[in-house]
């Protein structure tokens, strides 16, 4: 734990500032000068600004670069539709609403979404990793391990997105700047983890499988 507080500190910090603390003091600053609506507008400019980075810096396009370019551009049309501020926090979380539509629809149609996204990071390892992933496309073992995954990034994006409905018209809107960019870490932090493990598992299955 404290060798990956070490490696991961100063990146959990820049995340926090960047998605937390910047939007919140900016929209602390602004609201009473400018309003609701434009302070929170103004807010979302470091989380947007540094999703843009992160691009620049990975420096390709695939399957996760698209995930987070589909991201970004809906919540700029969310952050163009105007309205109340709650209203515009809550057309912000449709973006996952979005995102989990997709992974579970692509279940439903036998095309689970985790398979290109899997394909990509395998890429990533080595061309021999990729090439072993692509082999093993229509395996069934694998088939199945890959349809799981989707179904449960479906699923587990789509209670961040109930969760998040609620606290946006329980909290206030300076609560949510704070307590739903932490949920949403939670999520995502939950389900890399899960995945993580999930994979770590099947490759022991079926490594087992293998055996005489």
């Amino acid at each position: 734990m404290l060798d990956w507080i070490r490696r991961n500190g100063a990146v959990v910090l820049i995340e926090g500032t960047v998605n937390i603390a910047a939007p919140t003091l900016i929209y602390a600053l602004l609201q009473d000068r400018w309003g609701e609506v434009p302070a929170l507008l103004a807010s979302s400019g470091p989380p947007l600004v540094w999703s843009v980075i992160g691009l620049a810096r990975n420096r390709r396009i695939d399957a996760l670069s698209v995930m987070v370019l589909v991201g970004m551009a809906l919540s700029l049309i969310a952050l163009a539709g105007g309205g109340s501020a709650r209203f515009l926090q809550l057309r912000e979380k449709l973006v996952t609403a979005t995102i989990a539509a997709a992974f579970l629809v692509s279940a439903a149609i036998g095309r689970p979404l985790i398979g290109p996204l899997a394909r990509a990071t395998v890429a990533r390892e080595s061309a021999d990793s990729l090439a072993a992933f692509d082999a093993r496309r229509n395996d069934p073992f694998l088939r199945r391990t890959i349809m799981v995954m989707t179904l449960a990034w479906g699923f587990g994006l789509a209670l961040d997105f109930v969760v998040s409905v609620v606290l946006i018209y329980t909290l206030s809107v300076v609560d949510y700047l704070v307590i739903g960019p932490i949920v949403g870490y939670i999520t995502i932090g939950g389900l890399t983890g899960w995945t993580v493990l999930y994979r770590r598992y099947r490759t022991r299955r079926a490594a087992q499988l293998l055996q005489p």
